[in-house]
């Protein structure tokens, strides 16, 4: 299985989030830490504000922050929510795209493994991700150079 970029996007969004504590960032902040796309995060975030994971606050001073705690931040969950359909094959979802589907062993397989890579996603949470607070502060809170070229 191959997350998106938006799923990529939702969790780095919250950890950044997680490590500001109750501060307000803005997206530009995000987008500077972690060199990606204003325009993609302004999507995410939008996404996260709406499942009730981040608040967003708008006006001068403005910005975003976590509304939940860390440790009730599930990150299989925030998986779920971010990629929507999670089926491996278009076959698992539509019993009429493929013939062989009643005999086939393959949806079983695959079905299994997503079971156990979701298994392994659900003992997660936002707080186990944080817990290397103070080089990720180092990394993503310093000032970001100037690339030379």
């Amino acid at each position: 299985m191959h997350l998106t970029n938006f799923s990529d996007y939702s969790i780095r969004v919250m950890i950044y989030l997680g490590l500001q504590k109750s501060k307000l960032a803005t997206i530009s902040d995000i987008a500077k830490a972690y060199d990606i796309s204003e325009n993609h995060l302004t999507k995410v975030v939008h996404q996260l504000a709406q499942r009730g994971y981040i608040e967003t606050v708008r006006g001068k001073g403005g910005g975003l922050r976590l509304v939940r705690k860390p440790d009730t931040v599930n990150i299989g969950e925030m998986i779920r929510y971010s990629e929507g359909n999670t089926a491996l094959l278009p076959c698992m979802d539509n019993e009429k795209s493929c013939c062989i589907r009643p005999n086939c062993k393959l949806m079983g397989i695959l079905r299994e493994a997503q079971v156990a890579l979701f298994a392994v996603l659900d003992k997660y949470t936002l707080a186990d991700l944080l817990q290397q607070e103070a080089p990720l502060t180092h990394i993503l809170m310093q000032p970001k150079t100037l690339k030379s070229v």
